[in-house]
């Protein structure tokens, strides 16, 4: 239902009628900052983005970057052994996000997402419970911006301002499309 609420099939048409892929294209990458991803789900694991920088499994931070096999993203979760190079979503709700937006097509497995074609770069900063720190948070949007992220999807919301993840922002604006969570709670998006 939310393809057509959101009138996925109109625009895949567009795209197609133009002469581009309807799914969008293999090399833009959503950063989706979030509760990890599972990124061995058989919806997801085709799209995952890759860091061709690192080398798989052989437990060494290839690229400098602090991060060792930081392959398909990182986690950003501090003062626990969970800031490291694997991504993977213990609360499901990052899959979830990801799978809204670039699940794969016609592969006989659950559903399709709105870009289809899309590059998924999970970047885990909330907790198992969905709770997250300002400071991960920005640690995310600062590696989706320096390892190339298109766009970075952030569903998730607070009821107060941060100056880091605000730092963080301005930084990835330039470069990336940012996506945010809006109107939950039946709250207004103004500036206080």
């Amino acid at each position: 239902w939310h393809l057509a609420a959101v009138n996925a099939q109109s625009a895949w048409s567009h795209l197609e009628s133009i002469g581009l892929p309807a799914g969008g294209a293999s090399d833009i990458v959503v950063a989706v900052i979030d509760t990890g991803v599972d990124y061995n789900h058989p919806d997801l694991a085709a799209n995952m983005w890759v860091n061709t920088q690192e080398i798989v499994g052989n437990g060494i931070d290839d690229d400098g970057n602090g991060l060792v096999d930081d392959i398909h993203g990182a986690t950003f979760i501090s003062n626990t052994h969970y800031h490291n190079g694997d991504p993977i979503d213990d609360h499901s709700h990052g899959t979830h996000v990801a799978g809204v937006i670039a699940a794969a097509n016609n592969n006989g497995v659950g559903g399709t997402g709105v870009a289809y074609n899309a590059r998924i770069m999970a970047l885990k900063a909330l907790q198992y419970s969905g709770a997250g720190a300002a400071t991960d948070i920005a640690e995310a949007i600062y590696y989706a911006v320096e390892h190339g992220a298109d766009i970075i999807n952030m569903s998730f919301g607070s009821y107060s301002e941060s100056g880091i993840i605000k730092d963080a922002l301005e930084v990835a604006f330039g470069q990336c499309v940012l996506i945010a969570a809006a109107g939950n709670d039946g709250h207004h998006n103004e500036e206080p």
